[in-house]
């Protein structure tokens, strides 16, 4: 029988049994999100320590929350896959399992006897999913990879930044996160795919290809111009005004998009001259002329509070926001209105963003496993 010791919420892909052999940030967080939509998450980890984030901070009440925030509503067992017990009960598991998900260098899987060609002789439907720094082929394929290094050579930190300032990592791990969200897709695809081909597959997901594709305005730079896109600081690469913007207290966002957006702006702020003036009649020409629009803008904009431009400015149907921390953003009725500040095993926490319409979406869930808490149970489980 099923391990009952974690309640899990109904969704999408309840039914369904991962075998979760990830660690650190990227894996788990794209794991988690499968947990989130329904499925049983069984987390294997090695004897000691475990996962390494198990020792990592920030803690709160002797939990750490890199662990914590990526593996919550998950089983956990401990198995020495070299041990011949041990992998016993991890092919059990393999022969019962929909999805099985690793994020180790290339080649550890196959070292171990592992590999998708051997677990999909005795599981023909495993989906089996794989996400690493630099992916299975290539000539960096065995590269040692963590975000910053992804980061790093992706391009994203060097057109991070001021004109003039050093490269600049993202302020979040992206290429982690990038990565486990495009492994979620890859195998909700393969899932998807299985339905109709009663067939499993091997989902190569890389770290570096996922950052790759979020660049979008890099890339649009480099096809266009054959040259990287210059740090440009907080403004847009080819709209404006599209940036920070000073006013009498504090800075604040404006967007506005197309003409239409400029002109009412430019009305709002009791600057109608702007829009007739011959270096701004175009995006092309405000592009052209940026640093000369943002001092006009801010001319008028530093004679009131930001307060008071946030609202003459949103009535004005013109896209503009404050200036929030995360402790700002966390406590946003907008963040919970729409659930993304749960709790899971007594830590708050940010929740799933996917909503689907005929599954609840709890404000408590379950937390992250203790090391090997559900070991004795998962072991009666899928014992010889």
């Amino acid at each position: 029988m099923p391990s009952s010791t974690t309640e899990r919420v109904a969704g999408p892909f309840t039914g369904l049994l991962v075998i979760d052999l990830t660690h650190v940030l990227n894996g788990p967080f794209g794991t988690t999100i499968l947990g989130d939509l329904g499925a049983r998450i069984i987390k294997v980890e090695p004897p000691g320590h475990g996962d390494d984030t198990r020792a990592l901070g920030p803690f709160y009440k002797d939990q750490s929350l890199y662990f914590s925030f990526v593996n919550r509503g998950k089983e956990s067992i401990v198995l020495d896959l070299k041990d011949d017990a041990d992998r016993a009960i991890f092919l059990n598991m393999v022969r019962q399992a929909d999805v099985l998900a690793e994020n180790f260098r290339p080649g550890t899987m196959q070292r171990l006897g592992f590999s998708y060609e051997e677990l999909a002789r005795i599981n023909p439907r495993l989906i089996y999913a794989s996400s690493s720094g630099f992916g299975q082929t290539g000539p960096l394929s065995t590269y040692p990879a963590y975000d910053t290094i992804v980061q790093a050579m992706s391009g994203i930190m060097n057109m991070t930044g001021f004109p003039g300032g050093p490269p600049t990592r993202v302020g979040t791990s992206l290429s982690d996160l990038c990565g486990g969200v495009f492994m979620f897709c890859g195998m909700a695809s393969a899932l998807y795919a299985r339905e109709k081909s009663g067939r499993g597959a091997h989902v190569d997901v890389a770290m570096f290809d996922a950052t790759l594709a979020f660049l979008e305005h890099g890339f649009m730079e480099f096809v266009a111009n054959g040259k990287p896109l210059p740090r440009i600081g907080n403004r847009h690469p080819f709209t404006a005004p599209f940036d920070v913007f000073a006013s009498a207290d504090k800075d604040f966002v404006i967007c506005a998009g197309n003409d239409r957006l400029f002109a009412q702006l430019c009305n709002a702020i009791a600057r109608p001259d702007l829009i007739t003036d011959r270096r701004f009649r175009s995006n092309q020409q405000r592009m052209e002329n940026e640093p000369a629009l943002k001092h006009e803008l801010e001319t008028a904009l530093r004679k009131q509070p930001a307060a008071h431009w946030l609202e003459v400015i949103h009535a004005a149907g013109v896209p503009v926001a404050p200036l929030l921390n995360v402790a700002e953003a966390a406590e946003h009725p907008q963040t919970k209105a729409r659930n993304m500040l749960i709790e899971a095993g007594g830590v708050r926490m940010t929740g799933n963003p996917v909503k689907i319409s005929g599954y609840e979406d709890p404000p408590t869930r379950v937390g992250a496993p203790t090391l090997d808490q559900h070991g004795d149970a998962l072991r009666r489980e899928f014992g010889a």
